[in-house]
Parts: C-alpha cells; structure tokens; sequence
C-alpha cells in the first residue's frame, strides 16, 4: 500500500472577536490568525503532504471579514494538493456560510450533509469520508459509519466532533473500518489514539486566543506506512499564552 502523509488541522477559529481586547489590538490577532493560513499552506509544500484535512471550526463563526476570506481562498489554492474540510460546529454548512460564499479552489472538497459522504482518490490509494455540521447542533452523523475495505487503500474519516459525546464514540470507531479518523473540537491537543483497528486524534488549535489556551499549540502530521500510523506534532503560534506563578515576597528578595 503506498504511504500517505497528511496534514491535520481544526479549530483555527479565524475571525474571533478577541473580546478582552481594545479594537485596535483585536484587529491585530485577527490579521496574526490569518498568517496561519500561509504557514498551512508553505508547510503542505514543504512537509510533502499528500492530502490536508480541516476538520471543522476554521471560522469562528459565519461572519468574515473579506481579507480573510480572500486569503483562505487563496491559501487553499497554493496547497495544490487534495484538501478536505468537514464544517463544526461554529461555522456549520448552510447557505449563509462563508464556505457556500466563497470561490473555493477545485482542489478543495467541503462536506456539506451530516451524512457521510465519500470522496475517492485512487491516484494516491486513499478514500476520505466526510460529514458536516449544518447547524450549531446539527452534528455530523457518523455513529454507523461502515467503510468498503479494499486491498491497497487507505479509510480516512475528516469529521468536527470529540470522543465520548455521540455521534463519535469509541465502539464507533472501531467498528468503522477506519484507519485514521481526523478530528476536531477539543482545543487542546489529545495525542494518538486507537480504537481497535481505528487510529484517532485531534490536534487542538494551531494558535491560543486567550490563557484558557495556554502552552504550545500547532497542528498534526500523519504519516500511515504499511500497518503503522504515526503522528507528528507541527508547532504554528505566532503568540504563546503562559500562566507563571509569582511567589509572594520574590520581587523583594531580588531588591535586597
């Protein structure tokens, strides 16, 4: 079976109020999260990745500004490889969405039901199977998904939701057929996992946009050789929140 690298991302999250902050500053996080999509897009290029999956939350919601949108839309375009996203559940598949708005670049294939849908790639021995949410609710519907196993190909899932909360759960995992089950959601990064044969994770997201998201954030990269997947992580911040303890009394210890 030929070996796939992949790169794994979610919850970006572009577009974010930024709240806390006064205008100005949260327009700046907001520019600084759309240079994530040019660090996607050189890291397809240099990393060699044979398929991108975003799985869910790229947008903070259904509102955007142009520059992001033109920007996404031209990063996606310069990844030149198959791309697959799978809306969450802040920015669900409708007509109002940006991702139904925008020109997106025939390398690029959206989810858009909650039923799973199959895209083949035979040039690369891959099927990727999909799922939308198409409401803040209306989740992906995956609990008895069933993949066709065929010699020399690869069973691939790119799907916004966590493990342990239906639709996704583990049994369902590892009843799938899967190989590998891209996921999204949580913002802190699980790890590799497995489910039977079904290997699973989520990345977290690529950047912290507050100190409930602190420590180094970054997206995945999976490399299924043979019986093996194996994960690597790519770290993507151009900010890091930190939570430090300062003891009391330190700072007149220092002056004495």
């Amino acid at each position: 079976m030929k070996n796939i690298k992949i790169l794994h991302t979610a919850d970006l999250h572009l577009d974010s109020a930024f709240e806390a902050l006064p205008a100005g500053k949260a327009a700046i996080r907001r520019a600084e999260q759309r240079e994530l999509l040019s660090r996607l897009a050189e890291l397809a290029r240099s990393e060699r990745a044979d398929i991108v999956l975003l799985a869910g939350d790229i947008f903070d919601g259904g509102g955007t500004y142009f520059e992001t949108g033109a920007e996404f839309v031209r990063c996606l375009r310069d990844m030149s490889v198959p791309v697959f996203i799978a809306p969450g559940n802040h920015d669900p598949y409708d007509a109002r969405s940006p991702y139904a708005k925008l020109d997106i670049p025939q390398n690029v294939r959206i989810f858009t039901e909650r039923d799973v849908e199959c895209a083949e790639l035979p040039e690369l021995g891959v099927r990727v199977y999909g799922a939308a949410f198409t409401g803040s609710t209306d989740g992906p519907d995956i609990t008895n998904i069933r993949t066709e196993r065929a010699e020399g190909t690869w069973n691939i899932l790119c799907a916004h939701g966590e493990v342990g909360f239906d639709p996704v759960n583990e049994q369902a995992l590892s009843a799938s057929g899967l190989d590998y089950a891209a996921l999204g959601h949580i913002h802190k990064a699980s790890g590799l996992r497995r489910s039977g044969g079904t290997w699973y994770s989520w990345p977290g997201c690529p950047e912290g946009r507050g100190f409930d998201e602190c420590g180094e954030k970054g997206i995945l990269q999976i490399d299924i050789d043979g019986e093996t997947v194996k994960a690597g992580f790519i770290p993507t911040a151009a900010r890091r929140y930190e939570k430090l303890r300062v003891e009391p009394g330190a700072d007149a210890d220092r002056k004495s």
